[in-house]
């Protein structure tokens, strides 16, 4: 079973080979004025898969750390989350 990491990696690697087949495909049809739109979209595209690059080791390091945590001051964390949780109930409840 795949994760959602690779779900939306791979959804997100579609969407790129699609946008670059969307440039190839429109570069002898669209002529000068459709030269400029695919270097921006190829920008665009490029940028994006940065990005994602980022998002993806920034939520793997916060997860490790997140892990580690746990691991290291179990209690603490237990009497965290039951904390958060009837915080949580207790506003719930409210409305």
């Amino acid at each position: 079973m795949r994760t959602k990491t690779e779900i939306i990696s791979n959804e997100a690697g579609h969407l790129a080979d699609a946008a670059h087949d969307f440039i190839s495909t429109t570069a002898e049809v669209a002529g000068d004025a459709g030269v400029e739109v695919r270097k921006q979209l190829e920008a665009v595209v490029d940028r994006g898969r940065v990005y994602y690059d980022r998002v993806c080791e920034t939520a793997v390091d916060g997860a490790r750390a997140a892990d580690e945590a746990v691991h290291q001051q179990p209690y603490k964390s237990l009497a965290i989350t039951l904390g958060v949780g009837v915080i949580f109930g207790f506003l719930l409840a409210r409305r």
